[in-house]
Formats: C-alpha cells, structure tokens, sequence
C-alpha cells in the first residue's frame, strides 16, 4: 500500500515537473480570443517614401516576427499643414494655429498672443510690435533653428516659432510595426512627464535609437521608442511636447489645426490627435480608428460616436473588445498626449 502510494506520489512528481518543464517562460501572458493584424492598406500611399514591405525583426522580448517596414516622407496628403503663428494681434483664428495647455484647446489667434502676459500671469511676455500690432515669429529655416534651440539666446526670446514644410523637403523616416501584435509579459510604460526634453527643432525631439531620459520599459528596458504609433497617412504620433520648456524661453511653438508642427530633425509630426487625419469609421458607435501604435494594436479616438470618453482604459489607454481585440484610446487632445505605453512587443 505505501509503495503504491509513492508510486503515485512519484507519478505525479514527474506529470507536474513536466507541465513545468514545458511551459514556456511567456506562458503566464493570456492570449486574447481575438488579435486584429496591421492591415497594411490602411496606410495611404501619398505618404509613403516607397511600397511597404514584410521583414522579420528582432521584438522587444527577444523573438523574432514578421514585421512591416514603414518609410514615410512626414507629409500628410489628406489635410493642408499650418497655419501656426499669426502675423498681427488683428488676426483672427483662420491665421493661426492651436496651442495645448491645461487640458484645453485654445485658438492660436491674434488676440492669444496678445494676452500671454494675462493667459501666463507673466509681465515678461510681449511677442509683438506694440504700435503696428506685428507679432514677432521666425521667418527662415536659421531663425526657426535658433528660436527652437533649448539653450535660446536672449535674441529670440518672445518669439513665436514657426518652422515651415519647405525647410523639410527631404526627410524620410522609417518605422517597423508587427504584423500581429504580440501581447506583452508586461506592459511598456511611457514617461509620464509631458514637459521633459528639448523643444521642437532641436536634435532631442527627433526620433531617437532609445527612449530619452525617463523612458523606458520593465526592468528599465532602453529600447521603447519616444514616438507612440503611425497615423494613417504617414505621420508619427509623437511624444508629449516640452512645452515647459519652451515656455521657459518666452516662445510659444504652436500646433496647426491637425495638432502638427515641424522641427528640423523629424519633419512634421502630431502631439494631439483633432480628428483631421485619415480615420476609419466603425459601425457600433465605437470611436474611429486613426492609426496603429508601435506595437501593432490599433489607435483609436478618444471618444465614442455620442461623445462619451471610454472609462474602463487600462494604464496604457487601451482596452479588448471582441470586434477590435485589444486597442488603444487617444488622450484628449488638449491633454498634449497619446498613449500611455505599449501594452505588446515593439519592434528593435
């Protein structure tokens, strides 16, 4: 009877050891009934520098995967770029652009930029012509190069910073995106200060080999990329813009309508998603689809057909539903931001 009962207990040693031994060291990751593929059409071609093709890349956990390779010219074909900064306090809002802070929208209009010292409770700021009404702002490719510089002499200071599309005509950009999304042993997390980093035009707000200080993903992982996801026509979703600093300097560097603007290094890239760029309506009332994160999930409006913000979001912005599988929801756009992290696999 005891040596039956060892017996047993030894079976059961060697099935339980086995199960252990089999399983794979990403096993406790809960596949989802239902993963949607990057649909590679979705992508419009006028924003593409050449035809999109498949190569199998290295994941951020080590495994490798088929991926797409994305190289796009920065240049959106389905909505006009600009305007950003009016040229007199008399402008109205069709002169000028928008401007994030505080969680709201505001209108980048004459009468804006003549309010800074009240808007910011600043006597410092005075960013035009007193007798004219002529709001100072960069006018060539060296001034927006200067202005936008994060250790910007006192001479540009109280400028409004606009740097154009012309000043870009060559930039290309590639991107890779998994096929199919991978969910992840743990979410990669974003900084979660949206005024960190240099401003727009210096080398810090291009898209860099790694995260920028205060980056990263589990076990101070050094490799998630600063920008968040693709917009439909080609446009990087990026970062948070560092409108602390630019603030610092007396400029004001404004988004156009789209929620774009232009540095030198990136060419034109969004920090708020307005609704403007290519969308794809669903059926269901769910919000629309804007674009495709870096981990290959799907990037969604912030909110819903009736206008209702989703209230279940995880710690990255997204949640699962059995149309779209897992997925993300955009941050308001006058919350300067995205997503929070990426819940699956990027791309090395």
């Amino acid at each position: 009877m005891i040596k039956i009962q060892f017996k047993h207990l030894a079976l059961s040693l060697v099935l339980t050891t086995a199960f252990i031994g089999c399983k794979d060291n990403k096993s406790n990751v809960t596949a989802d009934k239902v993963t949607i593929s990057v649909k590679s059409d979705n992508f419009l071609s006028g924003g593409l520098a050449e035809p999109i093709i498949i190569e199998s890349r290295t994941l951020s956990d080590g495994s490798t995967a088929d991926c797409y390779k994305i190289v796009v010219t920065s240049t959106p074909t389905d909505h006009e770029m600009g305007p950003w900064c009016p040229s007199n306090i008399s402008d109205d809002a069709s002169a000028g652009g928008i401007w994030l802070d505080g969680g709201k929208v505001h209108d980048v209009d004459g009468d804006f930029v003549k309010n800074l010292a009240t808007f910011y409770e600043d006597d410092t700021w005075m960013l035009y012509d007193k007798e004219t009404g002529e709001i100072t702002k960069t006018k060539t490719k060296q001034e927006c190069q200067e202005a936008a510089n994060p250790n910007v002499g006192v001479e540009y200071q109280n400028y409004c910073v606009e740097c154009l599309p012309s000043y870009v005509t060559d930039i290309q950009q590639t991107y890779y995106i998994p096929v199919t999304p991978k969910k992840a042993v743990t979410p990669y997390k974003f900084s979660s200060h949206p005024g960190g980093g240099p401003p727009p035009g210096d080398d810090g707000d291009k898209r860099p080999e790694g995260p920028p200080e205060g980056h990263g993903g589990p076990e101070g992982n050094s490799t998630l990329p600063s920008d968040r996801g693709l917009a439909f026509n080609g446009v990087v979703f990026n970062a948070p813009a560092p409108v602390d600093n630019i603030l610092a300097a007396y400029t004001i560097a404004p988004f156009d309508d789209a929620g774009g603007h232009v540095n030198l290094n990136a060419g034109y890239h969004y920090h708020a998603a307005t609704g403007v760029s290519k969308k794809i309506e669903q059926t269901d009332n769910h919000s629309a689809m804007i674009g495709y994160a870096f981990d290959g999930y799907g990037i969604f409006e912030n909110a819903d057909a009736d206008g209702k913000e989703y209230t279940d979001l995880d710690e990255s912005r997204g949640h699962y539903d059995e149309t779209r599988g897992y997925h993300y929801h955009v941050d308001k756009a006058g919350n300067n931001n995205f997503i929070d992290g990426l819940r699956g696999e990027y791309a090395l």
